[in-house]
């Protein structure tokens, strides 16, 4: 530090000696900058949007934008904007859940943030407010199904609910067919003096809005923590073996009860692993039919052809199915190719003269090819030397369609076979075939 003082600025004086604005300033000071913007840093994060689910009566819920560091906690009161005024609900869920929540749910709001948004905390006075609406809105029901029932129309009305700040009404109604309420909206305008809302809804939904308990002895599961009501059909409880008679297998509301469609997902899985019912199978007792599968257990339940039944797990079944299949293969390989047809096998006679071959001529006559007595028919003929080939296959193909003529020595002459000298049947062109100076042998009718 030097001995020079430094000047003095409006920053070190107190409040008091400060100049006002427009004013002078005394000799000897100097004005002063503004002071500096103070950064980001010391006025905090900026608040940040976070989406969070809000439900109400009868297990309405819908998505609200919340700016502040953190959510609220679970459960906790809270006043948000609701069309035309304000409305009381509780946090329901943040976070990651209410992310997850809003893409698979129908109020989602998609990647979006809501528009609506939570204004702020709700206090205690706040809190019992909303319970005195809530008594109030069994008051309103009543009066209003004194209207419909005035006005005659053929409606059921199932529940009413108070907005927060008790500027709209909504009643919630079931009906099989359209309703024209447009002067029953008009009388409860009047008489509430609040905006009326009528909502129709289903009888499923009316369920859900109004809860209670189930066969099962406990709440329902629409009422308490099956996300969405989604459609159940006769083909859901076929998958699951269960009786199609509708008293067993519907609820309250008189459709088919919704944990059908819950476990549905599951039936179908653990079906894959188990062989259709009513299917053949080919185990180490031989072929069996598929009676029933037991799920849970993990049993099967066969029947063979004789009429007795077992019962079978499902991991000794596979086993014996493979086996089974093995040795089917296994058979498959050893049986040997089937032969031709016997229309087409051929034995030939050892005795026979092969095709193509000529005969022996003989020493007084040209050579010839003899023709082959057909069978039945005991004449023999020649014929030219380029058709004894095709006459000889085709008596071969004939005598093998009638088994073959094994075992015998010799053949009549009028066949073309050898005879017992070994000499081969031949005829003389210019000779009859009965005439005994030829060389040919006439067919013996003895002989055939």
């Amino acid at each position: 530090m030097t001995g020079e003082s430094s000047p003095v600025t409006e920053l070190d004086q107190p409040p008091s000696a400060r100049p006002e604005p427009g004013e002078a300033v005394p000799s000897g000071a100097t004005a002063a900058a503004p002071p500096p913007l103070a950064p980001a840093t010391d006025a905090g994060p900026p608040p940040r949007a976070h989406r969070v689910e809000v439900a109400f009566k009868g297990n309405r819920r819908e998505f609200y934008r919340y700016e502040g560091p953190e959510p609220p906690p679970l459960r906790t009161p809270v006043i948000v904007e609701a069309d035309r005024g304000e409305d009381l609900g509780r946090v329901h869920s943040t976070g990651e859940a209410a992310e997850v929540r809003n893409a698979g749910l129908a109020h989602g709001t998609g990647r979006e943030l809501p528009s609506f948004r939570v204004l702020r905390l709700a206090t205690s006075a706040e809190v019992a407010r909303e319970r005195q609406a809530r008594l109030d809105d069994d008051d309103a029901r009543r009066r209003a199904a004194e209207r419909v029932r005035a006005n005659h129309l053929v409606m059921k009305l199932s529940d009413a609910e108070w907005q927060w700040d008790r500027k709209k009404l909504t009643l919630y109604f079931t009906a099989e067919k359209r309703v024209d309420f447009r002067t029953l909206v008009r009388d409860l305008a009047a008489m509430f003096r609040a905006r009326i809302e009528l909502k129709q809804i289903g009888v499923r939904d009316e369920a859900r809005r109004l809860g209670g308990v189930g066969r099962c002895g406990r709440e329902y599961c629409s009422a308490s923590w099956l996300p969405e009501l989604r459609p159940v059909n006769l083909g859901v409880a076929k998958d699951q073996r269960l009786s199609l008679n509708p008293t067993q297998i519907s609820g309250a509301c008189g459709r088919l009860m919704c944990c059908l469609r819950y476990e549905h997902e599951f039936y179908v899985q653990a079906r894959k692993r188990f062989p259709k019912e009513g299917k053949v199978l080919t185990t180490a007792r031989g072929e069996e039919r598929v009676i029933a599968n037991d799920i849970f257990r993990e049993r099967v339940t066969l029947r063979n052809t004789e009429g007795e039944s077992r019962i079978v797990p499902l991991a000794e079944l596979d086993a014996e199915r493979a086996a089974g299949e093995l040795r089917g293969m296994t058979e498959e390989l050893a049986v040997p190719e089937v032969a031709a047809s016997r229309d087409d096998d051929f034995v030939p006679d050892p005795d026979a003269p092969l095709a193509g071959d000529s005969p022996a001529a003989a020493p007084d006559a040209a050579p010839t090819t003899a023709r082959p007595a057909a069978a039945g028919d005991g004449r023999g003929g020649a014929t030219a030397p380029g058709e004894g080939a095709a006459a000889e296959l085709r008596r071969k193909r004939r005598r093998g369609r009638r088994g073959g003529r094994r075992g015998r020595g010799s053949a009549g002459a009028g066949d073309g076979a050898p005879g017992a000298d070994g000499e081969a049947a031949h005829g003389d062109i210019g000779d009859a075939p009965g005439d005994a100076s030829s060389g040919g042998a006439p067919p013996d009718d003895a002989n055939r």
